[in-house]
C-alpha cells in the first residue's frame, strides 16, 4: 500500500488534515488583511492581478519552506549538549520558531499601538508600484507563514497531509 492510500485510510491524519486546514483558515486572516492594505495602493485595474501573483507565489514559497521544515523536523540526532539536555537541529528550529512566535508578537503589539496614537493625523499612503506590492506580500507571507508551518511540522510527520492544508488554506484565500 502506498504512503498515500495509507493516509487516506488513517483516521489520525484525516484529524491532523482538519485541524491544519481550520488552523490555516485562521492563520491567514492576517495575511488577507495586509494584503488588502498592500493592493489598495495599486491602481485598481491592478489590484487583482496583483492578488492571484502574490498569493500564487506564496503558496510556492510556504510549500519548500514546509518541505524544508519536514526535512529538518526528521534530523533528530543530538549536535551537542547544554546543561545535560541534548539538542539537536530539530531542537534547535522548534526553540527558533518559538523565539521568533514571542518576538513577532510583541513587534506587532507594539506596532499596533503605536500607530493607534499616530494614525489620528496620518496622510494617505502613496501608490505602490506592482514589482513591489508582489515583493512584500512575498515577504509578507512568509514572515506569516513561519507560524503556521511550525506548527504543522509539530501536529503531523505527513508533508502530504500538510501540504493539502496549505493548498486548501491560500486555495479560500483565493476566494
Amino acid at each position: 500500500m502506498s504512503e498515500i492510500s495509507t493516509l487516506l485510510a488513517d483516521p489520525a491524519a484525516w484529524a491532523a488534515l482538519s485541524t491544519l486546514i481550520v488552523m490555516e483558515l485562521a492563520l491567514g486572516v492576517d495575511n488577507l488583511l495586509f494584503l488588502s492594505l498592500l493592493t489598495n495602493r495599486l491602481p485598481p485595474e491592478r489590484r487583482a492581478q496583483a492578488r492571484r501573483i502574490g498569493l500564487t507565489l506564496a503558496l510556492g514559497l510556504r510549500l519548500a519552506l514546509l518541505a524544508a521544515a519536514a526535512w529538518i523536523m526528521r534530523l533528530d540526532a543530538p549536535l551537542f549538549a547544554l546543561g545535560g539536555l541534548d539538542f539537536s537541529w530539530k531542537d534547535l528550529l522548534l526553540l527558533g520558531g518559538g523565539l521568533f512566535l514571542c518576538w513577532k508578537a510583541t513587534v506587532e503589539i507594539h506596532d499596533r499601538v503605536a500607530a493607534i496614537a499616530h494614525d489620528a493625523g496620518a496622510a494617505p499612503r502613496p501608490h505602490l508600484g506592482f514589482g513591489a506590492a508582489v515583493a512584500q506580500i512575498l515577504a509578507l507571507d512568509l514572515v506569516f507563514s513561519v507560524d503556521s508551518i511550525i506548527t504543522a511540522v509539530g501536529i503531523t510527520p505527513h508533508l502530504p497531509v500538510m501540504s493539502v492544508a496549505m493548498v486548501v488554506a491560500v486555495a479560500a484565500m483565493f476566494l
